[in-house]
């Protein structure tokens, strides 16, 4: 009898019972533990997406956005404002037969006027209508609250445009602020900059100069961002003077945003994946392109490769970058004598020989002022017929000013030791035919295109360029040269992005 219950107690009861704690229960217990690890490993990744795994062409990259079903990349303007440049392009195949439109472009003002900074003056944020207001007639102000993203606090910035941390010890030329006479221009806010950019393609077109207001407007943006590491470029690449486009992503995937992806069907289901205020996903890219049309080369009657420049053809990446919803282009000192290129045979010339090219056609010899207006033709022709202006926004920046003193930036130019901006007008350079020209092309398309008049500001600020400062202590040589022409960052360009952020208000209202 004890025997049988024992049995029972052990075979029916306890034998069951001891599986249970050996065998389900762990089972039981390590599923569990392991779908915790899976969704904080999910989490993790949503917190620290690994940028190396996010691979844009930046032909390619542009994210629509559902929030704006027209696909234009801020609300279309009811009707043509002259002031602003705004309106609507004819059809491609009747451009050959439309007028000259001069009168609907603004070219805001042909000279900014300006005055000394007022160090202890802060630039007021209150002001006249920003809609009427010339943005380019103004003064440099000193403002303590400037600039934008710390000295050393980005690292996008080329080494030679960071005078800080090449040792330059003063930093006031990090504090002036441009300052128009007629209005105040609102402070350039990265967080909204990005929200009016959701989704979308902002590219800088042109020269060193144009890269360093891009690199400007990547530091600005970047700077306000908590998750900084969701800022990369596109291929990975660290250093931004080597290739000839750029593309940076500025990423936004919130944890709950994966977890719908995973979880609500993966593709399928991404469209309805929540966005936060952190859901940027937009491009901000840069393509190198000094004169806007190609660069090429020909044989000579010797059987020798010599380099021309096509001022008959647009650049060659132009359809990488033709439907981008913001187009920011620039052309100009490869044009003049303190920055030529190669083929320019003799250097104080006025004129290039057998270096510009149309067909088949080499000029024996042509002026830069000529060329430059054929130049800017081909651009503009172009704009006219392969741009979309329903849907992309056209600038064009003006020149930026050197300022060398005793030679040009081969033969012993320099502006070390200048730490004041001029402040009498009577020192400033004389008008560019160049900038002329430009205006002249620009009022001659069907286009809107929204010029960016930086010429006259930039003369006043001797006190900002690289000089220099464009290299270490320890690697400076007697005798190097010194660079003059572009600038240190932070610093001017930051002004320029700040009214290109006016502008596009501007746009939106």
């Amino acid at each position: 009898m004890a025997s049988s219950i024992f049995k029972y107690v052990f075979t029916d009861f306890l034998k069951p019972m001891l599986q249970l704690l050996l065998f389900v229960f762990p089972a039981f217990y390590a599923a569990v533990f392991s779908l915790l690890l899976v969704f904080a490993f999910v989490v993790f990744l949503g917190r620290n997406p690994p940028p190396a795994t996010f691979v844009f062409d930046p032909q390619v990259i542009a994210i629509a956005d559902p929030a704006n079903a027209s696909g234009l990349p801020f609300p279309a303007p009811p009707h043509a404002n002259t002031s602003l440049g705004v309106g609507r392009k004819e059809s491609p195949e009747n451009a050959s037969d439309l007028a000259p439109a001069a009168a609907n472009h603004s070219t805001e003002a042909e000279k900014g006027r300006g005055g000394s900074p007022e160090k202890g003056q802060k630039a007021s944020e209150s002001g006249k209508d920003l809609a009427t207001c010339d943005l380019f007639d103004g003064r440099w102000v000193f403002d303590e609250s400037t600039p934008m993203y710390p000295p050393g606090s980005c690292p996008f910035i080329d080494s030679s445009f960071d005078c800080l941390g090449n040792g330059r010890p003063d930093q006031n030329y990090t504090k002036l602020r441009w300052q128009p006479k007629g209005c105040s221009i609102p402070r350039l806010e990265g967080k909204k900059m990005l929200r009016a950019l959701r989704g979308k393609r902002l590219v800088f077109v042109g020269d060193s100069l144009n890269r360093n207001m891009w690199e400007s407007l990547l530091c600005i943006l970047r700077h306000p961002l908590k998750r900084k590491h969701r800022v990369f470029e596109a291929s990975g690449r660290k250093e931004f003077r080597t290739d000839n486009s750029y593309a940076f992503r500025f990423e936004g995937y919130h944890p709950s945003s994966l977890l719908s992806f995973l979880v609500g069907g993966g593709f399928r289901s991404c469209a309805s994946c929540s966005r936060t205020a952190q859901d940027y996903n937009c491009s901000i890219e840069f393509f190198r392109s000094p004169f806007l049309v190609r660069e090429s080369s020909r044989v000579d009657s010797q059987g020798k490769s010599r380099e021309t420049l096509r001022l008959d053809l647009i650049e060659a990446s132009s359809d990488a970058y033709r439907t981008a919803d913001v187009l920011v282009f620039n052309s100009g000192h490869w044009w003049t004598h303190e920055k030529t290129s190669k083929g320019y045979e003799e250097e104080h010339a006025a004129a290039r020989r057998n270096f510009y090219q149309e067909g088949d056609h080499v000029y024996p010899q042509l002026s830069a002022e000529e060329a430059y207006r054929k130049a800017m033709r081909t651009w503009g022709t172009w704009v006219d017929t392969r741009v979309d202006s329903n849907r992309t926004r056209v600038f064009f920046r003006g020149y930026s000013w050197s300022h060398f003193s005793g030679g040009q930036w081969n033969s012993g130019g320099n502006c070390d030791g200048e730490t004041e901006p001029i402040t009498e007008d009577r020192h400033l350079a004389k008008y560019l035919k160049l900038t002329g020209i430009l205006e002249s092309v620009i009022g001659e398309m069907t286009t809107p295109v929204l010029y960016l008049n930086i010429t006259r500001m930039t003369d006043y600020r001797k006190d900002a360029h690289p000089s220099v400062y464009r290299v270490p202590a320890g690697k400076r040589k007697p005798g190097g040269f010194q660079d003059c022409s572009h600038w240190c960052l932070p610093g001017v360009p930051d002004a320029w992005n700040e009214l290109l952020y006016a502008m596009l208000l501007r746009e939106l209202s």
